[in-house]
Parts: structure tokens; C-alpha cells; sequence
């Protein structure tokens, strides 16, 4: 089974909003990528802003459409409306992306770093992910490689889960990735059983992702951004969008 790579332009948005003004531009490296064989991009729209924003949402669901490509948000979807961002159900309504990835992040966390408690949020994920199919779009939600309860993402409704890779990508960076890559298919493995199928993101790069497509069965899609955006400061984005196809073009199984 093929995996797509979706690219994470975040990074992009957070050395444009360093600034101030509209260099670098979002959307012409969204085209950049896509021109370079991406499948696909990925936003995660913080309620605080500190990245992609409203208007980005908008301006890269134009851009997918017309290049008939999936796009991706990500987010929180217990964080509520606040100035400047409306909700992650309302930037889903405007537009319509073809997967919505839920994950359990706030303000205090730098970056995403854990997967959801479904014991105790299922029974309020269930409408949640209700509301987000109502409008068309498949669903994944967030999760911990390990995570023993990972079945119940099921019963929320969600279409897919995301593992959260960032153990093992630090476990690789150490030289003792075995325990983390077993953990990792163990937990793909029970979402498959239970009808889920699994994407996969968090800290994967070139180095690390090939070992993790060949030991993780049936990866639908890696969403790379922090790696991809810094490993292209050297090689260029076209280039480095091009050495992450071919890696998971070579991980078909």
C-alpha cells in the first residue's frame, strides 16, 4: 500500500509572522511543494495565532482545490472561538478540507506531544467528530504509539488515526529506535483491527522515516513540517520535497 506525503507549512508561517508582512508567502510555498510532488499540505491553526492563520486556511483551500489535492487541518477541537480565530469547526465549515486531524493540544505546548485520553474523552469527542464528517471531510484523531486503548478511537467515529512519532524519532536519534519503532506497529496494528486505518507524524525526517514506513505496516500518510521546512534551508524546497517522495515511494509495500 502507497503512503502520501502531505506537507506541514507552518514553519513557513512562523518565519513570515516573525517579521511581519507577507514574506515568506504561504501559499506560493504551498505550490512550491505541490510542484515538487507533495500529495498534499497541512495546517495546524493555533487559537493563539503563533503560525498559519485564518486567512492562510482560506487561501490554501483555494490553492488544493484548484490542484485537486487534499488538504489537511489539524487541530484542538475542545479550544474555543477567541479573537482572530473562530474555532476549528468553523475554519472546517468555510473550507471544506478533505481530512481534519484532531489533536489534544493548548497554548502551553510548543508543539503537539500526546495523543488523546479516550477513556476519558471519548464521550466528548463522539459529536465532535460527528459534526466534522457532517461536512464531508474524513477524520483522524491523534494518538500515542502504545496507546492500548487506541480501539476506541473507533467508537468516536474517527476514519483514521495519526500516531504521534515523536518517541520514536527521538528513540532513532539515540540508536535504540526497537522498542519505540514495536510500539509504534503494535499500536497501527490494533487501530487496523478495529476498522481504522493510519497515518503517521511528529519529528520525522529523512534520516529516520524509511526505517519507520518499513516497520509500521500500511501507513497511509506521513504530514512532515518541522524537518522538511528546516532540511530544505540547505537543499531547497523543491529538492527536499522531492528526497521524501522518494523515500516513501521506496517504502511501498
Amino acid at each position: 500500500m502507497s503512503t502520501t506525503l502531505s506537507v506541514n507549512l507552518n514553519k513557513i508561517a512562523v518565519l513570515r509572522n516573525s517579521r511581519g508582512g507577507g514574506e515568506p508567502d504561504v501559499v506560493r510555498a504551498g505550490i512550491a511543494c505541490l510542484d515538487a510532488g507533495a500529495h498534499g499540505l497541512t495546517v495546524h491553526p493555533r487559537p493563539d495565532a503563533r503560525h498559519i492563520r485564518e486567512h492562510d486556511v482560506q487561501a490554501l483551500a483555494a490553492l488544493c482545490r484548484a490542484r485537486g489535492v487534499e488538504f489537511n487541518i489539524e487541530g484542538n477541537p475542545f479550544a474555543p472561538p477567541r479573537p482572530g480565530y473562530p474555532g476549528l469547526l468553523a475554519l472546517c465549515e468555510a473550507a471544506q478540507p478533505a481530512q481534519v486531524t484532531l489533536v489534544p493540544d493548548g497554548d502551553g505546548q510548543l508543539t503537539s506531544d500526546h495523543g488523546f485520553d479516550f477513556v476519558r474523552d471519548g464521550a466528548a469527542l463522539r459529536p465532535l467528530v460527528a459534526a466534522f464528517k457532517a461536512l464531508g471531510s474524513r477524520v483522524s484523531v491523534f494518538v500515542d504509539a502504545g496507546d492500548a486503548e487506541v480501539a476506541r478511537a473507533a467508537a468516536c467515529g474517527a476514519d483514521r488515526v495519526e500516531l504521534y512519532t515523536g518517541p520514536y524519532a527521538e528513540a532513532f536519534a539515540a540508536g535504540d529506535a526497537d522498542a519505540a519503532l514495536a510500539a509504534a506497529a503494535d499500536t497501527a496494528a490494533r487501530a487496523q483491527a478495529a476498522g481504522l486505518a493510519v497515518n503517521a507524524g511528529h519529528d520525522l525526517n529523512q534520516a529516520n522515516l524509511g526505517v519507520f514506513l518499513r516497520g509500521v505496516a500500511d501507513v497511509r500518510e506521513v504530514s512532515i513540517g518541522h524537518a522538511l521546512i528546516g532540511e530544505a534551508l540547505y537543499a531547497g524546497l523543491d529538492a527536499t520535497v522531492r528526497a521524501y517522495r522518494r523515500i516513501v515511494d521506496a517504502a511501498v509495500r
